[in-house]
């Protein structure tokens, strides 16, 4: 016979129970939000050639081609080699649209092949060049324009205090519409920060790019999460 202590499947189908009990917090917990808005010093540009060939070959040589005198270009007006990264890369077949409505298989007619690369401006003053510079050597796809900081850290050290400021005074509001003090703090904790860029669609249609671009404003957010105790009388 197989004996069942009793006692001890007791003591842990209450464990769970009890546990959470006494990590359940108690006290006034608030979340405080900070935002700082400040004025990029960097882009990022992600753009890129495509083009189609008879062959896979021809394709992809007059991609190829384009990049290397984009490259080419990048470098010498300043942009480092660091700064330049390819971020996408295809090869594709294209077929004619015949068997769409007839159900018969559609012809082959070409390949397509495009590179994409992200480009890193540190200098907002030559920006404008920088894209007219790689149109005219070949550049025919853009896919965004995004401004952000090199250094985000004192923005986000700003928005991290402004968050803690808007969590205490959550927290005394709360208080004083509760009829209770507020105690010590006992926990804070960081639910994130991050830098909001703005987005900004491009088209290669211009003279000159100058006059397309606005920088505008950079926000760096923060949150975070205060628990205070309840001073007792």
């Amino acid at each position: 016979m197989r004996w069942i202590n009793w006692a001890a499947v007791i003591w842990l189908l209450a464990a769970p129970a009890a546990w959470a009990q006494a990590t359940t917090e108690a006290g006034i917990i608030v979340t405080g939000e900070g935002r700082v808005a400040v004025a990029p010093d960097m882009a990022a540009i992600t753009l890129g050639v495509r083009h189609r060939g008879d062959t896979a070959q021809e394709a992809m040589a007059l991609v190829t081609d384009d990049v290397a005198g984009i490259l080419n270009t990048l470098t010498n007006v300043g942009i480092a080699n660091t700064d330049q990264q390819t971020s996408g890369f295809y090869l594709r077949p294209v077929y004619n649209s015949r068997g769409i409505n007839d159900g018969t298989p559609p012809d082959l007619v070409g390949y397509e092949a495009g590179n994409t690369v992200t480009v890193r401006v540190r200098d907002l003053a030559v920006l404008g060049s920088t894209l007219d510079a790689v149109i005219e050597i070949g550049a025919n796809e853009f896919n965004g324009l995004r401004f952000d900081l090199q250094d985000p850290s004192a923005a986000q050290s700003l928005a991290r205090q402004l968050a803690v400021g808007d969590a205490r005074a959550k927290a005394e509001e709360l208080a004083q519409a509760a009829g209770v003090a507020l105690g010590p703090l006992v926990r804070l904790s960081e639910a994130g920060s991050n830098a909001g860029p703005r987005m900004m669609e491009m088209s290669a249609g211009r003279a000159s790019m100058d006059s397309a671009i606005a920088s505008g404003e950079v926000g760096v957010e923060a949150r975070v999460t205060l628990v205070f105790e309840i001073r007792q009388p």
